[in-house]
């Protein structure tokens, strides 16, 4: 940003200024390519004033620096006499009194300026377009749209084994995604729809119609995240797997029914059968700190689940110990490993409730009981989309502050911390799917979608300009070594009574005489680091490391010295780097210093490339 914050600067006020000549809606069209053509596509915007002719031509050319620009601005009588030369796969940009367009090449902006001056509107009539206009019915700040199934068609699986593959999923009776956000009652909202040409089947046919989420109830109104989807009959979805598996390899499964005969149960008959069609997942925190998270499975069968459950462990020679309170029977199995846990379970009003440990699985239980969860709070109604009722086929539940700060906790926890106790209002996000016969909705308030997306960026972000940071603090730190190398080289060959310089400040100029060096101010390295008061044993910063210099030194001629550099704290650097009168520069990963290191130590440490 140093050296290109004016450059960007200078670019955002250009994009500004073209802002000003252009209406409030931008079009993007995109049409698949045939046998015979590449993709196609136009951008087209409004112009709200004259003089975009004049001054497109400015701007492309400060943006392609010292290069021609790549771009042609043309008006239509110019566009009816350019030739089309090499350069005709150039992007050209027509303008237009009432529209500018931003086409491909002049072939594709020749076609398009054809259908403005005959009024015609082939796409409107067209059934994707009629769809796409209904997105608009109401207002609305963005309508996308793909017409899938001609892109299916023209640039689908190729060969036969593919295509019969997406045959079986029931992808292949895909047929429009469009997606549009709106405010709706003065509620920001946006909608995804994937429409079929028929009923939904294969595996798009997995998620069942709309219905209540009694999982939910079990959901602590502090989770970071919650999701939860309702399937339809689990031994149908074992069944089409299964087929889908076997299709393309008949013995695809064979070691899954070697595996069940030794265990003596059948997943499909055993597990599957006995399984209801919701399954709720829910996270509360993340390492460093212990894992706090929750599965809930509808049950169908408690006592027969139960009962497999007891099979699969006595097969593995687990037992796990058992624990009645409350009229609940607890079980908790041990985890082993270097950390080791354990995963408790039990069985409370038809579902089979998987915790992370005996605590996480008793306050749920408690939360259920109490009427203190996420459905009773109200919180989950609250968040939902404007016209959504509470019945849905699959839900994202996200505290988007909460799950920023578990992924920034690695990063900076002190961040991590002040986010979680901001006082701001913490706005939910939620999605909310609805399976329909031939459809797939998805809604959400955009407000708190938008915030948590806000918030998933600031999450990778942050850590990543944390460690772009560090980066290059250690390439300023290793530079900075080798200067006081170069400049101990120097400093010895220039005062050889002296051998090496015993600290920084000898190495800096005079504050008093700049032009003067000397034994005690050297002017081999500028007052960043070789200022007066960089003195022997004194640390001194320079972009988020330390330095200091020691020497070993007899009849006050030095012959060795090392150079150490150190982060000012962890989040400025994760190297330590030391240097010696070999003049190699090495590292070694760990916390920041609190001394200087040592000749020998320095050598045993691993050379920096």
């Amino acid at each position: 940003m140093a050296t290109q914050g004016p450059k960007i600067e200078d670019a955002l006020e250009k994009i500004y200024e073209l802002s000003q000549y252009l209406g409030d809606e931008i079009a993007v069209g995109a049409a698949p390519s045939t046998a015979k053509e590449d993709p196609k596509f136009v951008i087209i915007a409004e112009v709200r004033k004259p003089g975009l002719k004049e001054f497109l031509p400015k701007i492309l050319k400060d943006f392609a620096d010292k290069s021609a620009p790549a771009t042609r601005v043309l008006d239509v009588a110019e566009l009816a006499i350019a030739k089309d030369a090499s350069s005709s796969d150039q992007p050209v940009i027509l303008v237009r009194p009432e529209l500018v367009v931003l086409g491909e090449n002049r072939a594709t902006l020749r076609r398009f300026n054809a259908r403005l001056e005959q009024n015609t509107q082939p796409f409107a009539s067209t059934e994707f377009g009629q769809r796409l206009a209904q997105g608009y019915e109401g207002g609305a700040t963005i309508v996308a749209g793909l017409d899938v199934q001609t892109i299916l068609k023209k640039d689908g699986p190729k060969d036969d084994q593919s295509r019969a593959m997406l045959e079986r999923t029931g992808f292949s009776d895909m047929k429009y995604l469009v997606w549009d956000h709106k405010s709706i009652n003065g509620q920001e909202t946006s909608q995804f729809e994937l429409s079929v040409t028929g009923p939904r089947r294969g595996v798009a046919s997995w998620l069942a119609a709309p219905g209540p989420m009694g999982s939910l109830d079990f959901v602590s109104p502090k989770a970071a995240i919650a999701a939860s989807i309702l399937l339809k009959d689990p031994q149908k979805i074992y069944d089409e797997a299964a087929d889908l598996a076997t299709a393309s390899n008949p013995n695809a499964l064979a070691s899954l029914a070697q595996m069940e005969q030794g265990l003596k149960l059948s997943l499909r008959d055993d597990p599957f059968a006995r399984l209801g069609g919701e399954v709720t997942v829910e996270l509360d925190s993340l390492p460093p700190q212990h894992p706090v998270w929750k599965v809930l499975l509808q049950v169908k069968d408690p006592r027969g689940l139960l009962a497999t459950l007891k099979t699969l462990f006595a097969a593995f020679r687990v037992t796990p110990a058992e624990l009645d309170e409350d009229g609940i029977t607890y079980y908790t199995l041990p985890i082993p490993g270097p950390r080791p846990l354990e995963v408790s379970y039990a069985m409370v009003d038809g579902y089979l409730i998987v915790a992370s440990s005996h605590a996480a699985l008793a306050e749920t239980i408690r939360l259920h009981r109490s009427g203190e969860s996420l459905t009773k709070s109200g919180m989950l109604a609250a968040s939902l989309p404007p016209g959504n009722s509470g019945d849905v086929s699959a839900l994202l539940y996200e505290d988007p502050r909460a799950m920023a700060a578990l992924s920034l906790m690695n990063v900076s926890p002190d961040l991590a911390n002040s986010l979680l106790k901001s006082t701001a209002e913490n706005q939910r996000a939620v999605v909310a799917v609805y399976g329909e016969e031939t459809a797939l909705h998805e809604a959400s308030r955009s407000s708190g979608v938008d915030f948590g997306g806000a918030m998933v960026v600031a999450a990778i972000a942050i850590p990543n300009l944390m460690r772009a940071r560090m980066a290059a603090n250690e390439r300023s730190a290793a530079a900075s070594v080798r200067t006081l190398n170069t400049g101990q080289i120097i400093y010895s060959n220039t005062y050889p009574q002296k051998g090496y310089a015993h600290d920084l400040a000898s190495l800096g100029p005079d504050p008093g005489r700049a032009t003067a060096p000397s034994p005690q101010h050297a002017s081999v390295i500028d007052s960043a680091l070789g200022n007066e008061s960089c003195t022997a044993g004194a640390w001194c910063v320079k972009s988020g490391y330390r330095f200091t210099i020691t020497t070993a030194c007899k009849l006050q001629k030095c012959r060795e010295y090392v150079v150490t550099a150190t982060p000012v704290n962890s989040g400025t650097g994760m190297r330590n780097l030391c240097s010696t009168s070999d003049a190699v520069v090495r590292f070694q990963l760990g916390p920041p210093l609190t001394s200087p290191v040592r000749a020998a130590e320095c050598r045993s440490w691993a050379p920096l490339q």
